[in-house]
């Protein structure tokens, strides 16, 4: 098992965090489907009494989805899997500021797999020790990764000049380019995301490797992730709930659709 802890950290308030993710979860869903791969959503609803955190959050919006990605694993898994076998469910109780995702593979994998994603969001530049209450057994064994959307460096198959931090300035909040090592520092406002991810692979053999790849592609989503997230600031600045919800409910739509035709879409595994 191992546990790492992502730290995000962005040019937002942590209330437009919430926005800015739904709305980018809905874009990079549509970018991620199609040619039968991609996103089913099967729920989206409201959840109460489930707690989080120690029972400091018990309420807010679940979804669960099934991603079906055969392109997206590496191939020593797909040899081993029979074919329609590699089907992610993905279970989210988005209580925000806090988020527990669980992420599982019910018809190959069973028990042997598993990734669980706590996420806190907190308005600070990503120097607090310990914002998911780790024992000390726990934080002894966490490693703390600090993603720099601006200056970390993405592969070549993902760059994309439009989502450049270090070139974008938003038009509706005057924010960016993020430029230089210590742009963390002199932005305001600031907020990070606080990322711990525990994977659990129980193969025989292939543990540790398999391990490493989940924790290097989950690095690789982060990053480009938030630095759409970023870059699309003058696309959800300004959005109300009302309107991510009906985002949400076109997209759905839209994605049942696109799952069924054309070529497959999205990032893709980029070793094996």
């Amino acid at each position: 098992m191992q546990i790492k802890e992502f730290r995000v950290t962005l040019p937002l308030t942590v209330e437009e965090y919430q926005v800015a993710q739904l709305f980018s979860v809905a874009e990079a869903s549509k970018e991620n489907t199609g040619g039968g791969e991609g996103i089913e959503v099967l729920k989206n609803e409201p959840f109460q009494d489930f707690p989080l955190l120690g029972g400091k959050y018990n309420s807010g919006q679940y979804t669960y989805k099934i991603y079906h990605l055969q392109s997206k694993v590496p191939a020593y898994i797909r040899l081993l899997a029979p074919k329609g076998s590699l089907e992610i469910h993905e279970e989210a109780w988005n209580a925000y500021p806090y988020c527990r995702t669980i992420i599982t593979n019910p018809k190959f994998m069973k028990d042997a797999f598993k990734i669980i994603i706590d996420t806190l969001h907190v308005g600070d530049a990503g120097d607090s020790e310990n914002v998911h209450e780790l024992t000390p057994d726990k934080l002894k064994v966490r490693e703390v990764v600090h993603i720099d959307i601006a200056n970390d460096p993405v592969l070549p198959a993902d760059y994309k000049p439009d989502e450049d931090p270090t070139t974008y300035q938003s038009k509706k909040t005057g924010r960016g380019p993020l430029v230089g090592a210590d742009w963390k520092k002199r932005v305001d406002p600031v907020m990070t995301c606080y990322k711990l991810v525990t994977c659990e692979f129980k193969w025989f053999g292939l543990q540790t490797r398999v391990e490493n790849f989940i924790q290097k592609s989950e690095r690789r989503l982060f990053t480009n992730f938030h630095r759409q997230v970023f870059c699309s600031t003058d696309r959800w600045y300004g959005l109300t709930m009302e309107d991510i919800r009906a985002i949400e409910d076109q997209t759905k739509e839209e994605l049942d659709k696109a799952r069924q035709v054309g070529e497959v879409r999205g990032m893709r595994a980029d070793a094996d």
